[in-house]
């Protein structure tokens, strides 16, 4: 039985959902549209304010799509109402991002700038030259690029360089020592 997959999808008034007969959902809210088919075996079923995700049976994979299902619903519900962002900082001397445009221009001590084409329905800010804000209705899209940008520099652990996310800690590891 799963507990995440019987957990009704409550949202306000200002998201509207809509399930056609094929299993194509339709989430719409003030930030934008997502859009996705459910798995076969899978249905929504739709009452007042309330989204229900139901299984056909109880099978091993619907068992694990049930509650997929339910959390990626969620997901979009939450994304058009509210929207997910992810914070970026970046340490090292000399480290800074510049944003022109839609490309982010990453100085991270290389021989040559690192130039980042933000995708479609992601928004990306610029702060302090250090601070990198990635803001997007969907996850998973929003949850690749900030993964993406930190991938090009991720902090190393003996001065502490590198992109990493606002509060991550990052294990220091103690250098060589003279005898």
């Amino acid at each position: 039985m799963s507990r995440i997959g019987n957990k009704p999808i409550e949202f306000g008034s200002s998201v509207s959902v809509a399930v056609d007969g094929c299993g194509e959902v339709v989430v719409l809210g003030p930030k934008g549209q997502l859009n996705w088919r459910l798995p076969a075996g899978i249905s929504c079923g739709l009452s007042d304010r309330t989204v229900v995700v139901k299984r056909a049976d109880d099978s091993k994979e619907l068992r694990a799509k049930h509650g997929l299902s339910r959390a990626l619903l969620a997901n979009m519900v939450k994304g058009v109402e509210s929207g997910f962002v992810r914070d970026l900082e970046i340490q090292g001397v000399g480290f800074k991002a510049q944003l022109q445009g839609d490309v982010l221009n990453l100085s991270l001590g290389f021989s040559h700038p690192i130039l980042f084409k933000v995708p479609a329905g992601i928004k990306v800010s610029v702060s302090d030259n250090t601070k990198v804000k990635v803001e997007g209705i969907d996850r998973q899209l929003v949850g690749q690029v900030a993964s993406d940008i930190r991938s090009y520099y991720p902090p190393e652990p003996y001065k502490g360089k590198g992109i990493r996310y606002a509060g991550e800690s990052v294990k220091r590891k103690e250098g060589k020592t003279v005898q």
